[in-house]
């Protein structure tokens, strides 16, 4: 659905995007991460036909960017993180204006309108002036404006920007929804753990430049290596015990760190793999210590963000 291959572009001596290369399938909700200035809003401008990288190319269901803009933009809805809205108009007003732009038929504007309406959930706000509407709301009204006519690819920059938890929610519920409907969605966000919730599939982008892209799972497992080691004695199997345990991991001689954080509980940080934490394992059951929990620390996504950032 979406192809980049090389896409660039630089302002002068500052090089916002450098040779990004990324595929995304079709029906996948795809995040797009990094810190403020990454370079996000310059490739989802770029594929909004709205800005003209310096080199490479970007196609949008087979429609190239820069080549046959007019055809991508048929492809493609828009929602940039500084919305427009029409404060003096209605909500059906407002998804009918635009409707009337893209040339929709007076049947086909009323029943795209309902169906949007209903898809975000305002179908109770239809003769509400948008000017009354909640921040989330008028969110929402502005993904419904995006999907007006019909696209295949979804570009959402900043789209839970200022919402409340309620609001986040009902954002998540309707992006699922459009991955039912298989549509394509990609969402630009500086929040790891945001995004990590809403998509199947990650980008991290930092100073215009690829540092990671796949799925949640990989990002897990790729950053999953310097977590540490959480290792559970029985209650009350008594300090000897205890002891033994914290000699029995002394001795391996890929241990880096070993720090007791409670009276039955050691955290255990080791130069490895899985290979090395099975021998651990291994060592702890031969010598009968009593182990109830042996389990990598869960991650902890902005200490991620930070470290493939390059920022921790």
């Amino acid at each position: 659905m979406l192809k980049l291959c090389e896409l660039s572009k630089s302002y002068g001596q500052v090089q916002a995007l450098d040779a990004l290369s990324l595929e995304i399938g079709e029906g996948q909700l795809h995040g797009f991460v990094g810190p403020n200035g990454a370079g996000k809003t310059t490739t989802m401008r770029i594929l909004a036909t709205l800005l003209k990288p310096t080199s490479g190319t970007a196609q949008v269901n087979g429609a190239d960017v820069v080549r046959s803009p007019a055809e991508a933009r048929k492809q493609i809805g828009w929602m940039p993180d500084f919305f427009g809205v029409y404060d003096s108009l209605k909500s059906w007003e407002y998804l009918d204006f635009y409707a009337r732009c893209h040339r929709l038929g007076t049947k086909e504007r009323k029943q795209m309108t309902d169906r949007l309406l209903a898809l975000v959930h305002l179908e109770d706000k239809r003769d509400a002036y948008v000017d009354s509407l909640s921040r989330g709301m008028k969110q929402r009204l502005c993904l419904a404006r995006a999907l007006i006519h019909d696209p295949k690819l979804l570009l959402l920059d900043e789209p839970a920007s200022g919402m409340d938890p309620r609001a986040r929610a009902d954002m998540k519920s309707i992006l699922r929804t459009l991955r039912e409907m298989g549509k394509t969605v990609l969402i630009s966000s500086h929040i790891l753990p945001e995004l990590s919730e809403m998509c199947d599939s990650l980008t991290i982008l930092d100073h215009g430049h690829l540092v990671f892209s796949g799925s949640v799972a990989e990002l897990s497992d790729k950053m999953n290596g310097n977590a540490p080691l959480i290792i559970r004695l029985q209650e009350g199997c008594g300090g000897e015990t205890v002891e033994r345990a914290v000699a029995c991991l002394k001795e391996m001689p890929f241990l880096q760190e070993l720090l007791q954080e409670e009276p039955y509980c050691l955290k255990a940080r080791l130069e490895g793999g899985e290979e090395e934490t099975a021998r651990m394992l291994r060592e702890l059951i031969r010598q009968e210590i009593p182990v109830c929990d042996f389990h990598r620390a869960p991650m902890n996504l902005e200490k991620v963000f930070m470290e493939v950032t390059g920022d921790a």
